[in-house]
């Protein structure tokens, strides 16, 4: 599957704010009114209905030792280890809080750690907190395990130790490999430490390297990034994720540090990603849709070949059917027909344990609505397409009756060749996957009011 020609126009068109979906609804309508208490009870309730599904576990692992100024993540600068411990011994009591109230019977098929910088724990840490989750869940016969790490500060060590609590995937930041993009963003990462950690990794039997990409950061250019995507190619992770800089000032302040001029135009900015999926495709890898790119052999274009792709908080999964439980401050659990987040700030998230009670801040109960919209919108995000009749079937509704508000949104899509009607299916075109998200907000009930509201999404494209 290759891009012979990326429609910069079209790309122009349908460059917007809108919603990543890796929920539904989309995490501003959590609420406020769904507090510990709902979160018990989903578990309880969860697990008598589902006593023998698969786990997907989620912990977050905040801590970094610089900021990165493009960073949009949930996460805080420290160099006192004492901080770090306080965290470990507060995440292990909630593993416990939700562990005792989780069938035995159920197996982890899926288990990430995100951050923050997972790899700035240290080797024993590393393996105190995967042994104490190991000891208290079981897991299928081939789960996959994977961590968020940054080569700056990695020792082998470090990667031997991952490897000893049972991880067999990471996913490492990479950004791009110009000095003066590194310096611009606060992140200076040398050519040669990304190399080792691969090395590394391969050596100790990691199955799966993903790298992760960011286009449009300051001072980037179209032959400055292609030399990035060229040196990509030839280190061949599994998977890439090219992630577009999302600059939201208003929601990280420590972006203003960026200056806007200093970005690329727009028009650069699409060229910038024109280049990149014509070179990626071109060398074979499968563009799976949003950011994601994945070798043909990967687990990732296997899945969604066979339609099982999935996608959740931390992005496209291969574990479809898995409810995951998430760990630490600002994780989101996600399972059933709740949504439930933890505390942002450390000193709620330890307040509320120190209470015996969950940290939940936030959440949200799905209504059937929500229901039936989330799994329109979670197959074309992984599918690229949707089968009338299988969500009929599923739901007991006409298709057309039901979504007589959302099909007309339909009609410039089709008139631009980024979707195609056939009998009983919405087919996604090649050249559509490129604006999935703005596809799958044609379904979305609560886009329009959000969008009043102050901005709270990233671009599109």
């Amino acid at each position: 599957m290759k891009f012979e020609n990326v429609d910069i126009e079209l790309l122009k068109k349908y460059d917007r704010p809108g919603p990543r979906y890796t929920s539904y609804p989309p995490a501003p309508a959590f609420s406020k009114d769904f507090g510990p208490d709902d979160y018990k009870n989903a578990i309880i309730e969860n697990n008598i209905q589902n006593s023998n599904a698969d786990l997907s576990l989620y912990f977050h692992i905040p801590f970094c030792d610089t900021l990165c100024y493009f960073c949009g993540c949930n996460m805080l600068v420290t160099h006192r280890r004492e901080t770090i411990r306080r965290y470990l011994d507060y995440i292990e009591k909630e593993i416990d809080m939700v562990w005792r109230l989780i069938s035995p019977s159920r197996k982890v098929t899926q288990l990430h750690w995100g951050g923050g910088t997972p790899s700035y724990l240290n080797p024993n840490e590393i393996r105190e907190l995967g042994n104490f989750i190991n000891e208290r869940f079981k897991y299928v016969d081939d789960p996959e395990v994977g961590v968020e790490i940054d080569p700056r500060g990695l020792t082998y060590e470090h990667m031997k130790a991952f490897r000893e609590v049972g991880f067999n995937r990471i996913s490492m930041g990479v950004q791009d490999f110009d000095p003066k993009v590194q310096k611009a963003v606060n992140r200076i990462q040398p050519e040669e430490i990304t190399r080792q950690a691969i090395d590394w990794a391969r050596e100790l039997g990691f199955k799966s390297i993903n790298l992760d990409l960011i286009y449009g950061l300051p001072f980037q250019t179209i032959e400055s990034f292609e030399k990035t995507i060229d040196k990509v190619i030839e280190l061949s992770p599994e998977r890439l994720a090219v992630f577009n800089f999302a600059y939201v000032p208003w929601l990280k302040p420590h972006q203003r540090v960026i200056k806007k001029e200093d970005l690329p135009a727009p028009e650069v900015k699409l060229k910038i990603l024109k280049m990149t999926i014509e070179k990626l495709t071109d060398a074979g890898y499968v563009y799976i849709g949003m950011d994601h790119f994945a070798k043909p052999d990967d687990e990732l274009a296997i899945a969604q070949k066979e339609k099982t792709l999935y996608r959740n908080f931390q992005g496209y999964s291969t574990r479809a059917g898995a409810d995951l439980y998430a760990f630490g401050m600002s994780a989101i659990s996600q399972f059933q027909n709740i949504y439930a987040q933890n505390y942002k700030e450390l000193k709620d998230y330890y307040a509320r344990i120190d209470e015996g009670k969950f940290p939940t801040a936030l959440g949200y109960k799905m209504n059937q609505d929500d229901i039936i919209r989330k799994h329109v919108i979670m197959r074309l995000m992984c599918d690229m397409e949707i089968t009338k009749s299988e969500v009929e079937e599923r739901f007991g509704i006409s298709f057309d009756e039901y979504f007589a508000d959302s099909l007309p949104k339909l009609k410039e899509f089709i008139d631009d060749g980024l979707i195609e009607l056939t009998g009983d299916k919405i087919i996604v075109t090649l050249m559509g996957r490129l604006v999935i998200r703005n596809i799958a907000m044609c379904f979305d009930a609560y886009l329009e009011k959000m969008m009043k509201e102050k901005p709270i999404f990233s671009r599109t494209v």
